[in-house]
């Protein structure tokens, strides 16, 4: 294998360690640090607060009726689904934003859960290499990219009460837009400079939203992908990063396969 690509791969490894499944982060507790910065949490929003007002409340899930809905191996073709580790799973408390406004964005990015859910569960869920390197009569750059076209996708499930799913998916929205320009995020004592964030299309659920983030590496830009749905009182996260466009600098695809298999659970 080619030098730079040997030193991309170290670099994208290190950043999926930082970035999605930061190690040893401590407790998988919903309870927020006191010195979390107030936009890490969800906060209420005007848009469509009337909106079924004489409505009965919505269901929340318990904890085992969150975990009976979420992925599991099966699930997606292609793709291998196993529970979040205690080395796959981090904190809110540790993970901060330059910018309070775009703690809410740093948190789910990072695969933490937003605000304080009345239950949640996480899988980690990677995708196998669509083609065999091994096989046909690809360059030195294709065969690499072949190897390491693996997406792995931190998906979060948080049951919240009240309109807590709405204003979450809410207040994410406006952080991707009032962040959109950068920060920086601190997560384990590491720094990651977000360049730019970018909207993505993508359906699912009662609602949902997808963006690509721009995170700037010593080698140049990589990409990661953030999408949310909310179905009724539960709100599903997916942070994804693919390990050869980590270490190309190129973009991929939204792990559009997950969302889809969980959108439908959720259904």
């Amino acid at each position: 294998m080619r030098p730079t690509a040997i030193r991309r791969t170290a670099v994208a490894a290190t950043v999926m360690s930082l970035a999605l499944f930061t190690a040893a982060c401590g407790s998988d507790g919903d309870d927020k640090d006191s010195g979390k910065a107030a936009g890490s949490s969800a906060q209420p929003s005007d848009k469509g607060a009337d909106k079924g007002a004489d409505q009965p409340a919505a269901k929340v899930l318990t904890a085992a009726e969150l975990e009976a809905v979420s992925l599991k191996q099966g699930d997606v073709a292609g793709h291998k689904v196993t529970k979040a580790g205690a080395v796959d799973k981090i904190d809110a408390k540790d993970v901060t934003a330059d910018k309070a406004a775009c703690d809410i964005v740093a948190d789910l990015l990072m695969g933490a859960k937003a605000g304080a859910p009345a239950a949640s569960t996480q899988r980690k869920v990677i995708s196998e290499p669509k083609s065999d390197p091994a096989k046909g009569t690809e360059g030195l750059d294709e065969a690499f990219d072949a190897a390491f076209d693996i997406t792995t996708t931190m998906t979060t499930l948080a049951a919240y009460e009240g309109k807590g799913a709405e204003e979450t998916l809410a207040s994410l929205r406006t952080a991707a837009t009032d962040c959109a320009s950068g920060f920086t995020i601190t997560a384990a004592g590491e720094k990651q400079k977000v360049a730019k964030i970018e909207e993505a299309q993508v359906k699912g659920g009662e609602e949902a939203a997808a963006w690509t983030v721009t995170i700037k590496t010593d080698d140049g830009n990589m990409a990661l992908k953030l999408v949310a749905l909310r179905q009724g009182t539960t709100l599903a996260s997916f942070s994804a990063m693919n390990l050869a466009a980590a270490g190309s600098g190129k973009d991929f695809d939204l792990p559009t396969a997950v969302v889809d298999a969980q959108a439908k659970k959720l259904a």
